[in-house]
């Protein structure tokens, strides 16, 4: 009975894991996705200011520089950046799979997909390296997209996770 007890155990924490390993390129396909597919709408549409919702207005602008128009005039030095990035969330995905919270998983997905989405962007369209931002949240707050969303919801996500963890003490 008890190795029956210990053979489920072993087969439910192996579907766990390749649960998790799974899960971080789905939730990146999902906002890699949703990025392109908003992105390319608002270029065809060209989108001038346009009041959506509340204080929701979309306004169609393109970022060569980093976060917050940032490093305008630097976008290989962004490209190179961005592609580091990438390569080092795969690395830290391979092992928060075997160790990590659904919520670290998430989170490390989320960041692979918005940054890919943007590296696309700068790589694949024909902006000169630029990205394409539409969403303007508040008048004061810059333009960004659904690439950018889900970094800032991926880094807090990660920041919730590692606040809440339990210690190793208790």
């Amino acid at each position: 009975m008890q190795e029956r007890r210990a053979v489920v155990a072993a087969l439910t924490s192996d579907i766990r894991l390749k649960g998790r390993r799974l899960l971080i390129p789905a939730v990146a396909a999902l906002v890699i996705a949703a990025d392109q597919i908003s992105k390319t709408w608002a270029l065809h549409h060209s989108v001038s200011p346009r009041h959506v919702l509340g204080p929701v207005n979309l306004v169609l602008t393109f970022n060569s520089g980093a976060a917050f128009s940032l490093g305008r005039g630097v976008t290989p030095i962004v490209e190179v950046v961005a592609v580091v990035l990438v390569v080092w969330l795969v690395a830290i995905s391979r092992r928060a799979t075997r160790s990590g919270s659904v919520a670290v998983v998430v989170g490390l997905g989320l960041l692979l997909g918005g940054s890919l989405g943007n590296l696309a962007d700068r790589v694949f369209r024909h902006h000169h390296g630029a990205v394409i931002d539409f969403i303007q949240a508040v008048r004061w707050w810059p333009v960004f997209n659904v690439a950018d969303s889900a970094i800032v919801i991926g880094v807090i996500t990660l920041a919730w996770a590692y606040a809440v963890r339990p210690s190793a003490d208790g």
